[in-house]
Formats: structure tokens, C-alpha cells, sequence
């Protein structure tokens, strides 16, 4: 049975073509003439029946027996043509759905390792996040002993200025204690000077030289006041100085908590960073395992089809066989 559009005008429109060229007409320049369309099998049938309608033209009539024999020949080539082409119908489709199936294969394989791909750069990534958080975590240790290095040195600065303040105290104690001892003396060195002058001129002198002598007394003591007030300004100079270096301890010890409280926001959200590429890596691995699955299926299918076409060969064989022994019976029959 001739393909579509495929019959025996057809065929001899080409076959004419061909002859009218000068070339021979061979069943793939018919073929080809027609535009690469029909069976090969029907094409050499009807190229035979044109080159046998042209041999009995030139030779005469054919007799019956004869004729009878080509025509039960043409019959069993035709019944073979009419079973080898639902075979390379279904050959052709078989084959159609193998390329269809193997590239729909290889594209899930370049799916699985365009998927591969990104979970390798997410398990980089996830990689580098932890480093990052390692680093960061060492830097939070870090901060965190310089913070209590600081505090502590803070305590250290607070003794020191506690210990001044006290030698303050102490020395403007006996600031006190030394000019209420020079008021004391005053009041008694006036007191003795009145009483002094009401005696006689006789003890003149002697007054003279005990008032040097509470003058030399008191000269001593304004020296040992200058001495304390010089010792208070240079306590007050330290105490500003001491002052300036706790506040800056004050400041540094802010800083540091700040610092300590971004890298501690910084630590939480690389922790949720690393939640969310740990979820992203689990969803990775699910969709391998499920393109797997199905790898597996279309494998399966792949061995179901190639049996069915193992089984389709062997009919097709066996519809050859029978063909080709139906024709010698039938031309024995003849």
C-alpha cells in the first residue's frame, strides 16, 4: 500500500522525467524526483510494472499462465508491503519517541547539574557564612576582654583617685590644724606683747628677743603653710589630671558596649543567614532526590521501550520470513 499522495502516475511522471534527462531512473532518483516521499518498496513495485507494461508492449501479447504468475507475484509483494509498513510505521514512531525520551533525558540530566551547581555554591556560601561567623565570634571575644580589661582598669583609676582624694583630705586637715595653731599663737603672742609693755623698760629687751624669737617661730610656720598650700595645688593638679583620665575610660567603655552590642546584632543575624541556606540546601536535596525518582522511572521506561522494540524486531522478522516464504508458494502455484 503506497504512502500519501504516492501512486503509480506519480512514479511514472518521474520515472519520465528522469528518462527525458538522459539518466537512469534508480528507485532513489525517483525518489528524490518526487520530492523524498514514498516507500522505497512501493516505488520499485511500480517502477517494475512500468518497466514490465514497456517489455510486453515491445514483445507482444503475454500468455495467460504467465501473466497469472506476475499477477499472484505482485500480489504477495504487495500483501508483504502491506505488512512491512505498519512495521516501519511503528519503527519510525518508536524511534521518534526514543530521541523525544533521550532528549527529555538529557535535559533532566543538565537540570540535575545545573541543581548540583547551585548547591555546591550554596554549600560554598554556607561555607563562608561560617567562616565569617567564626571571625566574628573571635572578634566579639576579643571586645569582650578588652572591655573587661578596661573595667577593670577603670576600678584601678577609681582606687587612685579614691587614694588622692583621702591625701587631700588629710593635707587640708592639717592646713587647718596648722593655722588655727598660727591664730593661737598670734592671739598669745598679742596678749603677751600687751602684757609685756605695761612692765617696765627694764625688761624691754628681753621682750625684744623673745618677740624675734616668735618671730623667727612664725616665720617657720608661714613656711610649712606655703609648703601645704603648694602640696594642696599640686594634689588638685592631679586630681583634674586623674578626672580626665577616668572620664576618657568612661568613654572608651561606652564604645566598647556599643561595639559589643553590633557584633552581637551581627552575630544574630548571621545565625538566621545560616538557618535559611541550611533550608535552601535541604529543598536542594530533596529536588536531586525526587529528579532521581524520576531519572529512575524514565530509565525504566527507556528498558520497557527497548523491549517492545526487541519484540516489534522479532515480528517484524517473523513477518519477513512469512513473506518471503508465501511468495516462492505462490509462484509455485503459478
Amino acid at each position: 500500500m503506497a504512502r500519501g499522495g504516492i501512486n503509480k502516475a506519480v512514479v511514472k511522471k518521474a520515472r519520465q522525467a528522469i528518462l527525458a534527462r538522459g539518466g537512469h531512473p534508480s528507485i532513489d532518483a525517483v525518489r528524490i524526483e518526487m520530492g523524498n516521499t514514498g516507500s522505497k518498496t512501493t516505488i520499485h513495485r511500480y517502477l517494475k510494472e512500468l518497466d514490465d507494461g514497456a517489455g510486453r508492449r515491445d514483445i507482444g501479447p503475454v500468455p495467460l499462465d504467465e501473466e497469472l504468475g506476475e499477477l499472484v507475484g505482485r500480489l504477495a509483494q504487495r500483501l508483504q508491503e502491506q505488512a512491512q509498513e505498519p512495521l516501519e510505521q511503528a519503527l519510525s514512531h518508536f524511534e521518534s519517541q526514543k530521541q523525544a525520551l533521550e532528549q527529555q533525558l538529557d535535559e533532566m540530566r543538565q537540570h540535575q547539574e545545573q541543581l548540583q551547581g547551585q548547591l555546591q555554591a550554596q554549600a560554598n556560601a554556607l561555607a563562608s557564612e561560617s567562616a565569617a561567623l567564626q571571625d566574628v565570634r573571635a572578634m566579639l571575644h576579643a571586645e569582650q576582654t578588652r572591655s573587661a580589661e578596661l573595667n577593670q582598669a577603670l576600678k584601678d583609676a577609681d582606687l587612685r583617685l579614691a587614694d588622692k582624694e583621702q591625701r587631700i583630705h588629710s593635707l587640708e586637715e592639717k592646713h587647718l590644724h596648722a593655722r588655727d595653731a598660727l591664730e593661737h599663737y598670734r592671739a598669745a603672742s598679742k596678749e603677751q606683747r600687751e602684757q609685756e609693755l605695761r612692765r617696765h623698760e627694764g625688761q624691754m629687751q628681753q621682750v625684744q628677743m623673745e618677740l624675734r624669737q616668735a618671730q623667727q617661730s612664725a616665720l617657720v610656720r608661714q613656711d610649712e603653710i606655703t609648703q601645704l598650700h603648694r602640696d594642696n595645688e599640686r594634689l588638685l593638679s592631679e586630681q583634674r589630671a586623674t578626672g580626665k583620665e577616668l572620664k576618657q575610660a568612661q568613654e572608651m567603655a561606652n564604645k566598647s558596649t556599643t561595639r559589643q552590642s553590633q557584633l552581637s546584632e551581627q552575630l544574630a543575624r548571621l545565625d538566621s543567614e545560616s538557618a535559611l541556606l541550611q533550608e535552601r540546601l535541604r529543598v536542594a536535596s530533596e529536588e536531586i532526590l525526587a529528579l532521581k525518582e524520576n531519572h529512575d522511572k524514565q530509565a525504566q521506561a527507556s528498558k520497557d521501550m527497548e523491549l517492545r522494540a526487541a519484540k516489534a524486531e522479532a515480528s517484524l522478522e517473523a513477518l519477513r520470513l512469512a513473506g518471503s516464504k508465501a511468495q516462492p508458494g505462490a509462484t509455485a502455484g503459478s
